[in-house]
C-alpha cells in the first residue's frame, strides 16, 4: 500500500483514533481509581489514626523524653493495621515525636493544609519528603480542649500502572482487546478504501474530479448518466440545454424533473442500446434529439447507463425539405404515370381516326383538371400551397383516396418562410392520412385551412383513426399509428410538432365522427 494514498492516510487516522480512544478509557479509569483510593484510604486513615490517639499509653507518653522508643510500637502497630506506610505522633507546632520511619523523629509534619491542629480530624493529600501521600491526621485533645499532639498516618498514593491495576484486570483485558480489533477493523476498512480508491492519493482523487468536471462540461455533446434506480448521477452542461432541465437534476429521478415523456421513458426503460449501435432520434417539443445509450459498468457490474445526445434540429429540418422534395417527386411521377395513361389513350384514337372521341376526351380531361384547379385556387391563394394541394390530390387519386378542400376553407398569400413551413406541415400530414386510407371504405382525406385568427391547418382520414394513449406519444419519432415498413415511421408527425412550436403554435389529434383521426395544427406567428 502506497505511503501517500488515501487508504494509508485513513489507517494513520484510524490508529490515531484508537489510540486517543484508549487513552480517554484509561484516563477516566485512573480518575476513578484515584477517587475511589483518596476516598476509601482516607476514611481508612482517620480510622486508624483515631484508634491511635485514643490508645492511654499514647496519652500518657507522648511527651515523655523516651517517646520515641516507648511509642514505637504503637505506630509500627498502625502502619501494619492500616496498610500504611508511615504513621506518625507530632507536637502541636508539627515536630514529629514519634515515627514509624526513625529518620523522620525531630523533622516537621506539614500542617499547612490540615486542620488537626485546629482540633478537628482531617484527610487529604500532604507531601512528605517530595512524596506525594494520602494522610488522615486526627488530634490528641485534652480536657479542656487544648490540642496536645497529633497523629498522622499516611499512605503514597499508587503509580499510574498500580492504578489501572485497580481498575481490574478485566479492564486492562478490555483495553488490549479493544486496541486489537480497532486496529484490525482499521486495517480491514483502510484495505478496502484502498480497493475503491485505486490506490490514489487525495491529490490524485481531487486532479482526477478537476479533469472530470472540466471535461464533462466543455464537450459538445449532451451526457446524461443514470443509476439503476432510474436516478440522475451525472448531467452536463449541454444536456442541461438540449433537455431544458436545470443542473440541480442530479440525485433526483428521470422522470421527476420534468422532461418530455418520450424522453424519461427512454432513459428509464431497461433497453440497452440498438443492435447496429445506431442513435435514437427522439423529437421534443422544441428540438429533435439523436441519443445513444450504453450500460456502465464497474468491476464487471452495471451500475446503470450513459446517454450521450446531439441536437439534430436543423439536420431534421433539412430532412423535411428532401420529404417535400421527394414528395414532388412522387406526385411529378404520378401525374407523368398519368399523362402517359391518357396519351396512349388519344394515340390509339387517333390510329383508329376517332377523332371526335379524341375531341371529347381532351375536353373532358382539360375540365377535369380545370375543375380541381379551380377547387383550390379560388380557396387558396397562396401559389406555393395551391400548387403542393393540387399535387397532392393527384397523388392521392393514384392510390384509390379522394382528396378534397373543404368549402370553408380560406388562405390568403404567405410570406415565403411561413409558406415552406406550411408546405412541409400539410405534406406531412396528407401524405400520413393518405397512408391510413387507402384500402378503407370510401377511403377519403379533407383538408380544411382558415387565417381568420392565425392559421390553421386540419386534416382528416376514413383510417382506423389514433388510440387515446397514443395521442402524444405519436408526434415523438418512431411511434406510429400505421403498420410496419422497412425503414420506419414516425418521422413525419415529429417534424410537425417540432415546425408547430417552432411557430409558438400547437397541435393535437382526435377523433372524426366517421371513426378516422383529424390532426389540427394552430400557428400563431
Amino acid at each position: 500500500m502506497p505511503n501517500g494514498s488515501l487508504a494509508a492516510r485513513f489507517l494513520v487516522f484510524q490508529l490515531l483514533v484508537v489510540a486517543v480512544v484508549l487513552i480517554a478509557v484509561a484516563a477516566v479509569s485512573v480518575t476513578q481509581s484515584t477517587r475511589e483510593f483518596r476516598d476509601i484510604r482516607g476514611q481508612r486513615m482517620i480510622a486508624v489514626a483515631e484508634n491511635v490517639a485514643s490508645t492511654p499509653i499514647v496519652r500518657d507518653r507522648y511527651h515523655d523524653p523516651f517517646a520515641a522508643q516507648v511509642l514505637a510500637p504503637e505506630v509500627d502497630r498502625a502502619v501494619a493495621l492500616s496498610g500504611a506506610d508511615l504513621a506518625e505522633i507530632a507536637d502541636p507546632a508539627g515536630q514529629v515525636r514519634v515515627s514509624s520511619d526513625p529518620e523522620r523523629v525531630g523533622q516537621r509534619l506539614d500542617l499547612d493544609t490540615t486542620r488537626a491542629d485546629e482540633g478537628r480530624a482531617w484527610s487529604g493529600d500532604s507531601t512528605v519528603d517530595g512524596t506525594h501521600r494520602l494522610a488522615g491526621q486526627v488530634p490528641i485533645l485534652a480536657a479542656d480542649g487544648a490540642v496536645l499532639a497529633i497523629v498522622s498516618v499516611s499512605e503514597r498514593y499508587p503509580s499510574l500502572w498500580e492504578l489501572l491495576g485497580g481498575a481490574g484486570e478485566r479492564l486492562l483485558i478490555y483495553l488490549g482487546l479493544g486496541a486489537v480489533l480497532g486496529m484490525l477493523a482499521s486495517w480491514l476498512l483502510s484495505r478496502r478504501i484502498y480497493r475503491h480508491t485505486r490506490g490514489l492519493d487525495i491529490a490524485e482523487i481531487a486532479s482526477l474530479a478537476d479533469h472530470r468536471e472540466a471535461l464533462l462540461h466543455s464537450i459538445r455533446e449532451g451526457v446524461l448518466a443514470v443509476n439503476n434506480d432510474g436516478v440522475i448521477t451525472v448531467v452536463n452542461d449541454s444536456a442541461c440545454d438540449l433537455l431544458g432541465i436545470s443542473d440541480d437534476a442530479v440525485g433526483r429521478r428521470a422522470d421527476a424533473i420534468g422532461l418530455e415523456p418520450a424522453v424519461a421513458a427512454f432513459l428509464l426503460s431497461g433497453e440497452g442500446t440498438r443492435a447496429d449501435g445506431s442513435d435514437v432520434v427522439i423529437t421534443t417539443r422544441t428540438r429533435v434529439l439523436a441519443l445513444n445509450r450504453r450500460a456502465a459498468r464497474s468491476q464487471g457490474r452495471r451500475i446503470g447507463t450513459v446517454t450521450t445526445m446531439r441536437d439534430s434540429t436543423e439536420l431534421a429540418a433539412l430532412r423535411a425539405q428532401l420529404s417535400s422534395h421527394r414528395s414532388v417527386t412522387d406526385t411529378l411521377r404520378a401525374q407523368t404515370h398519368e399523362f402517359s395513361n391518357q396519351l396512349h389513350t388519344i394515340s390509339g384514337l387517333v390510329q383508329l381516326a376517332e377523332f371526335d372521341a379524341v375531341r371529347d376526351l381532351i375536353g373532358a380531361l382539360t375540365r377535369r383538371r380545370a375543375e380541381i384547379n379551380e377547387a383550390v385556387t379560388q380557396h387558396v391563394s397562396d401559389p406555393a400551397v395551391a400548387a403542393l394541394l393540387i399535387a397532392k390530390t393527384s397523388l392521392a387519386a393514384e392510390r384509390g383516396v379522394t382528396l378534397t378542400l373543404t368549402d370553408d376553407s380560406h388562405l390568403g398569400t404567405l410570406d415565403p418562410a411561413l409558406a415552406t413551413d406550411v408546405i412541409t406541415l400539410l405534406g406531412n400530414l396528407i401524405d400520413n392520412a393518405v397512408d391510413v386510407s387507402v384500402g378503407s371504405p370510401a377511403a377519403k382525406v379533407g383538408v380544411r385551412l382558415d387565417d381568420s385568427d392565425g392559421l390553421t391547418l386540419a386534416v382528416s382520414d376514413s383510417g382506423p383513426g389514433v388510440p387515446v394513449h397514443l395521442r402524444e406519444a405519436i408526434f415523438s419519432r418512431g411511434v406510429t399509428s400505421k403498420a410496419p415498413v422497412p425503414g420506419g415511421r414516425g418521422i413525419g408527425l415529429a417534424l410537425v410538432r417540432l415546425v408547430t412550436a417552432q411557430h409558438g403554435g400547437d397541435v393535437a389529434v382526435t377523433d372524426t365522427p366517421g371513426g378516422g383521426a383529424l390532426f389540427v395544427v394552430n400557428l400563431h406567428a
